[in-house]
C-alpha cells in the first residue's frame, strides 16, 4: 500500500480539509496520514474561528512521520501564515519529498480569508518550487497569475504565467467561470495544454471540492500514475462525489467521498 501525506487545517463539520482528504486517501486505496497547521471552526455555513498550531509542533509532526514511514506523495492545503509556509517547505527540503501537490487555499466559499495577505508571497516563493502540480481555482488563479480570467483562453494565460513562478506543472479549475461555459479544467506543462471538460451539476453541496480533487491528484500520483493520469481520474472521482453529494446542514454541504463503495456495498 502506499502512504500520502496530507498537510493541512482542520475542518469540525468534516467535509473540507484533513478530513476531506484522508476520506478521499481511503477512497482511492492509499493510506492516509496528516499534519495539522490551523484548527478551523466551521460548518456548512461558514467558518467562524481559526486557531493556527504553533511552528514546533508543526515541524514535530512532519519529523514524526517522515523518520518513521515512507511518504509517496503529499497534499498542502491550508498554510494560513508565512511562518508555518517556512516551517513546511523547509522540512519538505530536508526529507526530499515527492509528488507534491499544493491547493492554494486562500478564501473560504464563506469569504474568510484562509490564507494571510504576507503569506501569499512566501507560498509563492518557498512552497510553489517544490510543489509537482499546483490546483487553484479561478479566483486564485487571479490572485497568483495577476490577470482577470473569464475565459479559458484567460485560464490558460493565467496558467503561463502561475508555472513561470516555479510549480513544474498548473492545473487552473474552471468551475467558477460563468454557468454557460462547462466545468473544464487546464493543465499545462510547459508545454501544451491539456483540457479535462466536465459537466455542471446542479448542487449547492460543494463544501471540500478543492480539498477532495487535490487530495485525489495526490493519492493517484503517490500510486504511480503520470500526472494527466492522476488528473483525469480525480476529475471522474470528483464528479461523481459532488453528483452525489449530501444534503448536511444548512448551508452548502459535502460531497460524497465514498458513493462509489457504498453502491457496490449495496448501501445507495
Amino acid at each position: 500500500m502506499k502512504n500520502v501525506l496530507t498537510i493541512a487545517g482542520s475542518d469540525s463539520s468534516g467535509g473540507a480539509g484533513i478530513q476531506a482528504d484522508l476520506k478521499t486517501f481511503c477512497a482511492h486505496g492509499v493510506f492516509g496520514m496528516s499534519v495539522i497547521t490551523a484548527v478551523t471552526a466551521q460548518n456548512t455555513q461558514g467558518v467562524l474561528a481559526v486557531q493556527d498550531i504553533d511552528q514546533d509542533i508543526i515541524a514535530k509532526q512532519i519529523e514524526a512521520i517522515f523518520e518513521d514511514i515512507a511518504v509517496d506523495a503529499v497534499k498542502i492545503g491550508m498554510v494560513s501564515s508565512r511562518e508555518t509556509v517556512a516551517t513546511i517547505a523547509a522540512k519538505l527540503r530536508q526529507y526530499r519529498a515527492v509528488n507534491i501537490v499544493i491547493d492554494p487555499v486562500m478564501i473560504s466559499k464563506s469569504g474568510y480569508h484562509l490564507l494571510r495577505t504576507d503569506a501569499e508571497q512566501a507560498l509563492l516563493g518557498e512552497l510553489l518550487p517544490l510543489a509537482a502540480l499546483i490546483t487553484p481555482n479561478i479566483p486564485e488563479a487571479e490572485v497568483i497569475a495577476g490577470v482577470k480570467i473569464e475565459t479559458p483562453a484567460d485560464m490558460e494565460m493565467a496558467a503561463r504565467r502561475i508555472r513561470e513562478l516555479g510549480a513544474r506543472q498548473v492545473l487552473v479549475k474552471g468551475g467558477h467561470l460563468p454557468a454557460d461555459e462547462a466545468a473544464t479544467d487546464v493543465l499545462y506543462d510547459g508545454s501544451r495544454f491539456r483540457y479535462f471538460e466536465g459537466r455542471r451539476i446542479a448542487t449547492k453541496n460543494t463544501h471540500g471540492t478543492g480539498c477532495t480533487l487535490s487530495s485525489a491528484i495526490a493519492a493517484n500520483l503517490g500510486r504511480g500514475l503520470p500526472v494527466e493520469e492522476a488528473v483525469q481520474r480525480a476529475k471522474e472521482y470528483i464528479t461523481t462525489a459532488i453528483e452525489h453529494s449530501l444534503a448536511i446542514g444548512h448551508g452548502a454541504g459535502p460531497t460524497h467521498h465514498f458513493y462509489e463503495l457504498y453502491r457496490k456495498a449495496g448501501m445507495e
